[in-house]
């Protein structure tokens, strides 16, 4: 990161405290709405101190993990496969375009109902929202893939393997990691979601049970971690896009 980007990022996180502090002083110090900034940093390192908060971090990144390496392998796997055998994906693609309109958080009753409260319904939620982001994106990047490629495949007698292989892979790599960056949000929204419903454990739990307690500078701090976590998340995708494909532009 550059010094320029650094100086305005620390601009950015200055303003947002600043406007934060007059929204507490224009509602008033005895407000049960937003607590102050001060009061909310002071709690931040109790919870950090006690261990309250770093048991719920791991639980919701290991829950996101899991479901995004499931959805990840699925639909990377079937979006290939059902973008390269035409008559496949004429089957199973109308499928899916039904399914993908439907958010996750509207399979949350049926997940509790099959899995239960915990990480089993956690799983199949967070597999959910990144699963359809990854296959779109991996389908449409088979369907891209210009004729020529394939002509030339044909005229030098290159084998489907290693076509599917050096070819169609690593031409549609960019369309996945485009799935795979909107995927981990879904995810990590997803997981969040689940856990305000059908956990007892996750920053969403975490969330829910002290919005119950009106613990309101946890629940700010369980909001700005949230949003601290998905950005390091999305981070990691976009290093590891970098690195797996420096020809993309």
């Amino acid at each position: 990161m550059t010094k320029p980007q650094m100086k305005q990022k620390l601009i950015t996180f200055i303003t947002l405290i600043v406007l934060w502090q007059g929204v507490f002083l224009i509602l008033g110090p005895q407000n049960y709405i937003l607590p102050s900034p001060k009061n909310t940093a002071l709690t931040f390192i109790k919870v950090f101190e006690s261990g309250e908060i770093i048991k719920h971090i791991f639980v919701s990144l290991k829950r996101v993990v899991i479901g995004f390496t499931l959805a990840s392998v699925t639909g990377v796997f079937l979006g290939l496969i059902l973008g390269y055998f035409k008559k496949a994906g004429s089957y199973f693609h109308p499928i899916v375009e039904i399914l993908r309109p439907i958010p996750p958080i509207a399979w949350i009753p049926i997940a509790i109902l099959i899995f239960g409260l915990g990480n089993g319904s956690a799983y199949f939620i967070v597999f959910l929202g990144a699963f359809f982001p990854i296959f779109t994106n991996t389908f449409f990047g088979v369907k891209s893939l210009p004729r020529v490629y394939k002509n030339v495949a044909l005229s030098f007698e290159v084998t489907k393997f290693i076509f599917f292989k050096k070819i169609l892979f690593y031409f549609s790599l960019p369309y996945i990691f485009t799935g795979l960056r909107i995927g981990i949000g879904m995810a990590w929204m997803s997981v969040i979601a689940a856990e305000l419903i059908g956990a007892q454990s996750g920053l969403g739990y975490f969330i829910q049970l002290n919005r119950l307690l009106l613990q309101t500078e946890k629940i700010i701090i369980g909001m700005i971690l949230i949003g601290m976590l998905g950005y390091f998340l999305n981070k990691i995708i976009s290093i590891l896009e970098k690195r797996l494909i420096p020809w993309k532009i």
